[in-house]
């Protein structure tokens, strides 16, 4: 499943689907069928099979929340760095015009911290960041 965030969930909402896990393994302990508890949790059938498979391996330490599937690529303070280089603007950059696209911040990105990001994942990163990109000058 993607995800609007372009990576993962938030806290809150891994703790929300751990519970409702959690919800569907006390279904199992009552011999309810897949389908049902995939409706009254409101969650897909595969979801609740994965689930019903992984049970009997572990009990609920087996439906416990593993934690974020993969870490940043930026750290807090590697974005910090990036909006300072972004301030600067694309010309301290060695680009001709001030516009500021996501392929020339992935670029940055490439070459101030030696990380890969795709174009979507630079516009995932700024969203989270509560940043965005300017694709034009003067936002038109």
């Amino acid at each position: 499943m993607r995800y609007a965030q372009g990576g993962g969930l938030t806290d809150e909402r891994r703790a929300f689907r751990e519970q409702l896990r959690m919800e569907a393994a006390e279904r199992f302990v009552q011999g309810d069928e897949n389908a049902v508890i995939a409706h009254e949790l409101r969650v897909s059938v595969r979801s609740v099979q994965r689930w019903r498979r992984a049970w009997p391996q572990g009990g609920p330490r087996a439906l416990a929340s593993r934690g974020p599937a993969s870490l940043p690529l930026l750290s807090d303070e590697l974005f910090a760095v990036l909006e300072r280089e972004l301030a600067k603007g694309p010309v301290a950059h060695g680009w001709p015009d001030q516009t500021r696209t996501l392929s020339r911040i992935k670029t940055l990105i490439g070459r101030r911290f030696h990380k890969s990001y795709t174009v979507q994942g630079v516009a995932a990163l700024l969203k989270r960041r509560g940043s965005s990109c300017q694709v034009r000058p003067g936002g038109r």
